[in-house]
């Protein structure tokens, strides 16, 4: 075990136990599995059972329900006799968070129980505690005599169980002891497996679940180093970012968080909670994991990390100088490849966040404008707009009338033969390892020494993120601490595939503290089978009525927002929607987010119900919450503000919330 995985340079599947839910084999290296969740009453048999069907149909290999109660739980067995009369013998698996008595009831019925610890049988009001040390075991005390009747009957009846830790909704206990942290939600669930394994219980899968996918990812790897300290094995690995949201943003966050863990071989089940139809998040997970089914092919030797230079359970950015405004405490810059879109006129601006007025010969800049653009062989003929800068091929660059408006980019051999050279800022880029070596030390060393120098880093190695994860352990072994840009290319061919793309080997390096701006693009065929979609509306290929250029800039920001590296607009966090959900969620989602989208930098919580918030809320800053039929409780943070709200007037008294803390600006005409 290198921290929390076989190896950081070579892909290989963490070894877990093998669990059994019903037929379906997970862990010990079987196939990870796709599932969801449905989102109809489960005392609708009928509504359940056909869109469990569609979920099936869309490729689930096991299908979650919820039973908030005894009745919900009893009701799973005439959804299940209904799903095996019609030929579906996919797992079932039962939601339970306040009752134990439905979750007993339920692992008589289904192959599968999801508990969560801090909402099972411990105390949650929100409340600072100080616990002694005999409280706390006293508290355990309690807690295994709740959760040992379940164990038993799991065990007695061939149940799997999932114990499925969420950020937001730690117990008083464990929030009072170790805080709203990674480690107090890896605490909480080795509390429930340890109750199990006392039982010789077994057969249990677990996870770590934030709408953060910075607090995700490293609750996950502080999970596996603990079990194996403590047991010498691992258990199979549910994967999923909870709460992410809808459309692009919410698949670039699941794809950030989850694609980091499989990027290391980690995960043995994944579940991308999307606010829409539960059928739709399967073919994501779908796209999510075909990258790895052929990954433990022979790739290009990556030399192995001997000592890790960088802690991966905290985050801490690279220590970089600045170079113009890239680098040091400046936030991650973006980088535009305009390089493919024909002759660049003050319109083509638009797809990177700049509109240009004729009429007052002025630009209009957005919050997602690029930084920079790429043109290669291209200088425009016309005035540049604010700081915008271009960068371009060195030979283009000796023509420009403004070398401080353009900046030359080339390769390390190319850069350091050439005399010419910008004073101020040179773009510097190195394929990590695609042979399987990088540039000597000597020549990394020069440019260390030249504080111009930005580096941009890619590999076309099979395995290109560890590859360049590598090469940053390589710098920092090195002292050497020019910026660094990551250089992503994709050559997938559908939208989803792009953002898992970029999101994946962009994002598992943010994660990390690695990068100090991004640059996406796509390879040629990619690019031009892009360019050339004009609508799609099963919204799995190319996105309506934008351009190749606007849909890269766009995923670019929206990655460095759901890394937390950069915030340049709101964010939602939205509840995937399930039964216990009291209002239309993705229609109440799209309302709120038409009335708030310009609100940069707040978070706004969007949850069907008490279940989901306030407490997996997390840390949003504003919170709309599902209290009843036609009934919302509107939060600041995890403060009741106002309760059981009319709905139809609940959007209204969300936006007076946010006035009255200062949250709100009126939206530009």
């Amino acid at each position: 075990m290198q921290a929390y995985c076989h190896s950081l340079t070579q892909y290989k599947r963490l070894k877990t136990r093998e669990v059994r839910i019903g037929d379906l084999l997970l862990g010990n290296n079987h196939p990870i599995r796709l599932q969801t969740m449905t989102t109809t009453d489960t005392m609708d048999t009928l509504a359940t059972v056909e869109q469990s069907i569609r979920c099936i149909e869309a490729g689930a290999e096991l299908v979650r329900i919820t039973a908030p109660s005894k009745k919900e739980a009893e009701n799973l067995l005439h959804i299940k006799n209904e799903l095996r009369k019609r030929g579906y013998n996919t797992p079932l698996v039962a939601d339970i968070h306040f009752t134990p008595n439905a979750a007993e009831i339920a692992a008589r019925i289904v192959e599968k129980v999801r508990v969560n610890p801090g909402n099972y049988v411990d105390k949650k009001k929100f409340e600072l505690i100080e616990y002694t040390d005999a409280d706390y075991a006293e508290e355990i005390e309690r807690i295994q005599e709740k959760f040992t009747p379940l164990v038993r009957i799991c065990k007695e009846h061939g149940t799997a169980m999932r114990i499925g830790t969420n950020h937001g909704s730690l117990s008083d206990r464990i929030m009072s002891r170790y805080g709203d942290t990674p480690m107090g939600m890896v605490e909480s669930a080795m509390e429930f497996l340890r109750i199990a394994r006392y039982e010789s219980y077994h057969n249990i899968v677990l996870s770590m679940k934030a709408s953060n996918p910075q607090v995700m990812v490293q609750a996950y790897r502080l999970l596996i180093q603990q079990m194996d300290a403590e047991f010498g094995e691992c258990y199979p690995l549910h994967l999923g970012v909870t709460e992410a949201g809808d459309g692009e943003d919410g698949r670039v966050k699941s794809a950030a968080g989850i694609g980091t863990l499989l990027e290391d071989g980690i995960g043995d089940t994944v579940r991308v909670s999307l606010t829409e139809d539960p059928e739709f998040e399967i073919p994501v997970c779908r796209d999510l994991v075909k990258r790895y089914t052929a990954k433990e092919r022979t790739t290009q030797h990556i030399p192995v990390i001997e000592k890790i230079t960088y802690n991966p359970f905290n985050y801490q950015r690279r220590e970089s100088f600045e170079v113009a405004n890239i680098g040091g405490k400046q936030v991650p810059v973006v980088i535009a490849d305009l390089s493919k879109a024909g002759k660049i006129a003050p319109a083509t601006l638009e797809r990177v966040g700049y509109s240009y007025d004729a009429v007052t010969d002025k630009w209009n800049i957005s919050d997602t404008a690029a930084d920079y653009i790429f043109t290669g062989d291209q200088l425009l003929d016309f005035a540049l707009p604010g700081t915008l800068k271009v960068i371009v091929y060195p030979q283009i660059w000796k023509q420009a009338k403004d070398q401080e408006k353009y900046c030359p980019i080339d390769d390390i051999n190319g850069y350091l033969n050439n005399p010419d050279r910008s004073k101020t800022l040179n773009f510097v880029m190195i394929d990590c390892y695609n042979d399987g070596t990088i540039p000597p030390a000597a020549q990394l060393q020069e440019l260390a020494a030249d504080k111009t120098v930005v580096l941009c880093l890619s590999s076309t190695n099979d395995h290109a993120m560890p590859s360049v994860r590598r090469m940053f352990v390589e710098l920092q072994e090195q002292k050497i601490q020019n910026p660094v840009v990551l250089i992503v290319d994709s050559n997938w061919q559908t939208t989803d595939e792009h953002l898992i793309h970029y999101a994946t080997e962009a994002g598992a390096l943010l994660l990390d503290g690695f990068g100090d701006g991004v640059c996406f693009g796509m390879t040629g065929k990619s690019y031009e089978q892009a360019a050339s979609v004009s609508s799609d509306t099963s919204g799995r290929n190319y996105v309506s009525n934008t351009s190749v250029e606007q849909f890269v800039n766009a995923t670019a920001f929206s990655i460095l927002q759901a890394t937390r590296t950069r915030i340049s607009k709101t964010e939602y966090i939205s509840c995937p929607s399930c039964g216990r959900t009291l209002f239309d969620l993705q229609e109440t989602t799209a309302k709120i987010r038409s009335v708030t989208n310009h609100l940069k930098g707040v978070k706004i919580a969007i949850m069907g119900c008490i279940v989901n918030g306030p407490g997996e809320m997390a840390d949003a800053d504003f919170g709309y919450v599902g209290s009843g039929v036609g009934k919302i409780t509107l939060y600041k943070g995890k403060e009741v503000v106002k309760r059981n709200v009319e709905s139809e007037v609940a959007v209204e008294e969300l936006i007076n919330i946010l006035r009255e803390n200062g949250a709100w600006v009126e939206p530009a005409s």
